[in-house]
């Protein structure tokens, strides 16, 4: 089987930037590579995210307890993964490059359940997802870090330029200071490779996150393919 490399972070980070300027220069590394990104939206699996992002459970995050939320995103990847990418990572040379994963699920559904309970719903979370739902575990994740109130500020500079309407999440700033609560103890955690992508009031440049990315991630498969 191939390598999955995870990037995720806060909306309004840079993941899908990122994510494919990565793609980019594997593949002018000559690797074999491909890019996926989540929710994986107009497909028959992403159905029920749609609806809870778009607001019909209700117009909160709250409003969907963390198991239902944690299932109908992971549904999402089951069903893209047996469709659609399954047979690519399973090829021995393969690097695949996912803009988000299971890591969002963690970030996203720690952020309701109580404090004291997240060391025991991460467990399950992934449980489930990597054991019971037989997902790909992630050869790396990169946690691009962005503090809240720059990344509300790239979000809302997004929607002006795109005319895109901000789902639940994005609509919630109390619920994605929470997020980023979660997402450090993810980090700490997990493992995960944190980078730094601000200085406290604005993002570094996209070159300087890209150039710190990159060269985690190659040196991990060349360490792999030695």
């Amino acid at each position: 089987m191939g390598k999955l490399i995870v990037i995720d972070g806060l909306d309004g980070s840079g993941k899908e930037t990122q994510s494919k300027l990565l793609v980019q220069e594997l593949t002018s590394q000559g690797k074999n590579v491909r890019y996926i990104t989540f929710p994986a939206y107009g497909t028959p699996g992403a159905t029920l995210v749609e609806q809870y992002l778009g607001g019909k459970l209700g117009n909160k995050p709250s409003d969907t307890n963390p198991y239902a939320a944690t299932t109908f995103f992971a549904v999402d990847r089951y069903y893209s993964f047996r469709t659609d990418w399954g047979d690519f990572y399973n090829q021995e040379d393969s690097v695949i490059i996912a803009n988000r994963y299971t890591t969002s699920n963690a970030v996203h559904q720690l952020s309701k359940a109580d404090r004291e309970l997240w060391d025991e719903f991460a467990k399950w979370l992934f449980d489930y997802e990597y054991n019971k739902l037989g997902l790909p575990k992630p050869d790396m994740v990169i946690y691009l870090d962005v503090k809240p109130e720059v990344s509300r500020k790239l979000m809302e500079k997004r929607q002006q330029e795109t005319g895109v309407q901000a789902d639940i999440h994005e609509k919630d700033p109390e619920y994605l200071a929470t997020c980023y609560k979660a997402a450090q103890y993810c980090a700490d955690n997990l493992g995960w490779e944190k980078i730094i992508c601000d200085n406290g009031e604005n993002v570094l440049s996209i070159e300087e996150i890209q150039n710190m990315i990159a060269e985690k991630v190659t040196a991990l498969l060349d360490i792999q393919e030695a």
